[in-house]
Order: structure tokens, then C-alpha cells, then sequence
């Protein structure tokens, strides 16, 4: 079987610690820049209606989360929920996580493709992750001549949940572009204040990129491990 210690559990470790290094990256970053109040004195809600008013959007409405940095656009409902730390706070981290969030909302509003292409995935993705980990151990207990294409199956599968979080990059990426042009061009940030809410939205993006290789190593563990399994292994 497959209980034991072997040396592809590294690959795990190793995308463990690059998601660790990441989550403590962007909570440090955005610590610092959350003692630093701008200059406009506008909170995150103020800043996510007044973005989503100047794009032409009055039918999202921006609600209030309970937690740290669990802030997110809901395109099936329309919501803007916005953290504690973000909601009524006047900081440059709580402004820029804020604009960050309308960005999704402009880019539902505009259909961009890659949020459209994410947005009808997420069914396969969660079908992927559901399944693939049941279908990989079905194979490997059947232990036949056709056990392989089961397994294969099962990879296939578990490659939904990898592509997942490939196609999750682009569409952070540019709403955190969007985010630091409206926030520029609209005067809600002064020059000095822009690169700080730049260095918190790129700590953020980092969890992406982190949580994107952390899946392709596990993927690589699991072809390493079942791929090309044999019956008598």
C-alpha cells in the first residue's frame, strides 16, 4: 500500500513550507501597512463604493465579514464582503485590499474571460478533488491487470484541482492591477502611499503562486507514486 514514509513526502513538506512562508509574508506585510492610515482618512467600505460607483456598478453590494483577511467578491450574489480589518478601517492595507476585491467585481461586470473560464471550472475542480483521492485507492486495492487505468482516472481527476489553481492567477493578478490604477488614478492614494498598498496586494498574490506550486508538487507525488504502477509493486 501506500502508508509509509517515502521520499516524495518532500514534495509535500516542501509546498507545506512555501504556503507557510507566504501566509506569514502577506499577514506581516499587511500588519505593517495596517498602522499606516492614509492620507484620505476613507475607510475600505467608502473606497469599494466609491470605485464601484466611478466603473458604473450600483447593483453589488459591499457587506461585512467577520475574520482577518477574509475578505471576496461573490459574482452568483453580488457582494463585496469586506474583513474586520478592512471594512471600517482607514489604512493603506485595509484601502488597498478593498480596491483588490472591486476588481473582481469589474471584472464579472466586463465578463473578463479568465474569471469567466475560473467561475464555470470551480464544479469540475471540486468533482476532481472529491473523487480523484477514492478512484487512486480503488485501483490500487483492486491490484488487476486494468487497476492502472482506474488510477490513471484518478490523477486525471486530481489534476482538476491543480488547474484550479492555475487559472485562479491571472485573475488575481489583474484585479490587483486594476486595483492599484483606480486607487492611482482616482486620487484615493497619494504617490507615496500607492507602493505600499503594492507590496500588500503582491505579498497577497504570493499565496497564490504558493498555493499553485504546492498543488503541482502533490500532483507530481501522486504520478510519482501511481503512475506507473505495476501489479506486482
Amino acid at each position: 500500500m501506500f502508508f509509509y514514509w517515502d521520499p516524495t513526502y518532500f514534495l509535500v513538506l516542501i509546498g507545506a513550507v512555501i504556503c507557510l512562508i507566504a501566509s506569514a509574508n502577506v499577514k506581516s506585510t499587511y500588519n505593517r501597512y495596517a498602522n499606516h492610515r492614509s492620507m484620505s482618512g476613507i475607510t475600505g467600505a467608502e473606497v469599494a463604493q466609491r470605485i464601484l460607483h466611478a466603473a458604473g456598478i450600483y447593483d453589488v453590494k459591499v457587506g461585512h465579514v467577520a475574520g482577518n483577511l477574509t475578505d471576496h467578491y461573490n459574482p452568483s450574489t453580488k457582494v463585496l464582503n469586506l474583513s474586520d480589518t478592512v471594512y471600517g478601517s482607514s489604512s493603506v492595507a485595509a484601502i488597498g485590499v478593498a480596491a483588490h476585491e472591486c476588481g473582481h467585481a469589474i471584472q464579472h461586470m466586463q465578463g473578463y474571460a479568465p474569471l469567466k473560464f475560473r467561475t464555470a471550472f470551480v464544479p469540475v475542480a471540486n468533482i476532481g478533488s472529491t473523487l480523484a483521492w477514492p478512484i487512486i485507492i480503488l485501483g490500487v486495492l483492486i491490484n488487476s491487470e486494468s487497476s492502472q487505468w482506474i488510477i490513471n482516472a484518478g490523477i486525471f481527476l486530481f489534476s482538476f484541482a491543480v488547474i484550479f489553481q492555475l487559472l485562479t492567477l491571472p485573475v488575481e493578478f489583474d484585479a490587483s492591477k486594476r486595483a492599484l490604477f483606480m486607487l492611482e488614478n482616482q486620487g484615493i492614494l497619494s504617490e507615496r502611499e500607492v507602493p505600499h498598498a503594492r507590496k500588500v496586494l503582491s505579498a497577497a498574490a504570493l499565496t497564490y503562486v504558493a498555493s499553485a506550486a504546492a498543488a503541482i508538487l502533490q500532483l507530481l507525488r501522486v504520478v510519482i507514486l501511481f503512475g506507473g504502477r505495476r501489479r506486482n509493486d
